[in-house]
């Protein structure tokens, strides 16, 4: 039978004789740090056990925690921490002027004394979970204190609701502080898994492990947008980056079903609840889109008002269907990733969330506190915060990229790798990078002159040929697969029509994989 953990002496109040307000002790328990210290000296073995639980500055007695820092380094060096051994590092320590002098920690009397301060060797996790605690509620109490100064005080430059931001940041990283959910995994539990995610793949109706695009094709090619990959869409501006990524969003979106399993928790079945970060256009904007692809009346005569009045009965379908959609749109101008991380943590809270959008990512700010020294490591900040975030989320995130003008310099136009604007660390943090290629943009603004020299028939000659081109490639998009973690690279072609902006299946068997490199 083990014995209960000391009593936390938790803000106990004391009464002042002037009555003022009664004083409030931080919460710590002594009793404990030191049963904890003299079960390690009793037992290294204990380390191990709370080592992952437990760190130097958690203690509440600056003592224990130098102490206890003490015994780390000993028993890693394979040494063994008892009063003795402690005694000989602090007296070196002493020596050499370093921090932690032995009659700061209270002398070979005091290490003698946690020795007989313990109880059992068994009681040592309780412990550390009990120190550790404590020290989150001292950090709680800290944190709550900053918030209340902050709030008390004038800034300009800092609102109300970047405050509520900072706060929630606090909060979340107090809550992941120290997290030992991590660690070693038996293979046969990850194979499981895996299996898990195949079988749960075949029983959908799309037949895709992650999240469907809507676009068979790509899907077949993706797997779907799995959790925690960073997928990167790029392309020069014209070539339909943001029309790719609502398309996706909003066939994630249209897909979604869920079920309650029996254990009453909810199982998504198929599609997502998505994200969509705007930085780009407005909500409104992008709503007008949506509008325009799915009642296939283009956008600018929706924005003119140039609508017919047999096409609003279409309006109000299409209205009812989008709104039924879990999609959730945040148009906020230059978002910091770190207030990109906040909303979506608050949406997944909320309401639940399997994709996020982002457009586009040159568009968002490095993290808050950040000294930016150049444009190349806020890029590079930025998509490891975004990978991150995929990561901790275990949700897709897709981000919108913008290509640099190499790609206008050379005779073959399609995007490569290297194309990637600004940063380098684009391409090495991204799981997927596809690029969106359109011939007929450019071959449209290449249309043959007549040359001086040259004779009618062979002008019209070359111009019937581009003709026969511009037929061949009317409608046609090409979305280049770069980079893929866990999958063939290749091609993929899709029907994109530009007066809708709507991407949509080509109906071909148009797909190029190709084994090389990733």
């Amino acid at each position: 039978m083990t014995e209960p953990a000391p009593r936390s002496n938790v803000a106990p109040l004391k009464t002042r004789d002037d009555g003022a307000a009664p004083l409030r002790i931080p919460p710590h328990n002594f009793e404990a740090e030191m049963a904890l210290l003299g079960a390690l000296l009793a037992n290294n073995r204990a380390y191990d056990k709370v080592s992952e639980i437990l760190l130097p500055e958690h203690f509440a007695d600056d003592r224990h925690g130098r102490i206890y820092e003490a015994c780390g380094k000993l028993i890693q060096r394979g040494q063994i921490a008892n009063p003795i051994t402690l005694k000989n590092y602090f007296e070196q320590a002493t020596a050499e002027n370093s921090s932690g002098s032995l009659a700061e920690i209270g002398g070979p009397a005091y290490l003698s004394r946690l020795t007989s301060a313990v109880v059992t060797i068994i009681n040592a996790v309780d412990y550390a979970k009990s120190i550790r605690d404590l020290y989150l509620r001292r950090e709680l109490i800290a944190l709550g204190e900053d918030v209340v100064n902050r709030a008390f005080g004038f800034d300009l430059e800092t609102g109300a609701r970047e405050q509520i931001e900072t706060a929630e940041q606090g909060l979340f990283n107090l809550a992941t502080q120290g997290d030992s959910e991590g660690g070693f995994r038996a293979f046969a539990s990850a194979l499981n898994a895996a299996i898990d995610i195949a079988q749960a793949a075949y029983k959908r109706d799309s037949h895709v492990t992650g999240v469907t695009t809507g676009l068979i094709d790509l899907d077949k090619m993706l797997g779907g947008l799995h959790p925690s990959d960073l997928v990167i869409c790029a392309a020069r501006p014209s070539m339909g980056k943001t029309a790719l990524a609502t398309n996706i969003a909003f066939n994630a979106a249209g897909a979604y079903k869920e079920k309650r399993t029996e254990d009453g928790t909810v199982e998504v079945v198929e599609g997502a609840k998505v994200a969509f970060f705007s930085l780009e256009m407005s909500s409104e904007q992008l709503a007008t889109r949506l509008l325009s692809e799915q009642t296939e009346i283009a956008s600018d005569k929706i924005r003119r008002g140039d609508v017919r009045g047999e096409d609003f009965p279409k309006f109000v379908e299409v209205s009812k269907r989008l709104a039924q959609l879990p999609l959730f749109i945040d148009d906020t101008p230059s978002l910091s990733i770190s207030q990109i991380r906040t909303r979506a943590r608050r949406l997944m809270r909320t309401h639940g969330l399997g994709l996020i959008v982002i457009d586009y990512l040159q568009l968002a700010s490095a993290p808050a506190g950040m000294k930016v020294e150049n444009r190349v490591l806020e890029i590079s900040a930025i998509t490891r915060g975004l990978k991150a975030l995929a990561k901790e989320l275990n949700v897709p995130v897709l981000a919108c990229a913008q290509l640099s003008r190499a790609v206008e310099q050379r005779e073959d136009k399609r995007p490569l790798l290297s194309d990637l604007r600004e940063s380098g660390t684009i391409e090495q943090d991204a799981d997927v990078v596809m690029f969106i290629y359109r011939e007929q943009y450019y071959h449209e603004r290449a249309e043959p002159m007549r040359r001086p020299d040259e004779s009618d028939e062979k002008y019209l000659d070359r111009h019937a040929k581009w003709q026969e081109r511009g037929e061949e490639i009317h409608n046609v998009a090409e979305v280049i697969i770069g980079k893929q973690r866990h999958g063939p690279v290749g091609s993929v072609k899709l029907f994109f029509d530009g007066t809708y902006t709507k991407f949509d299946d080509l109906g071909d068997a148009n797909q190029q994989p190709d084994d090389g490199a990733r």
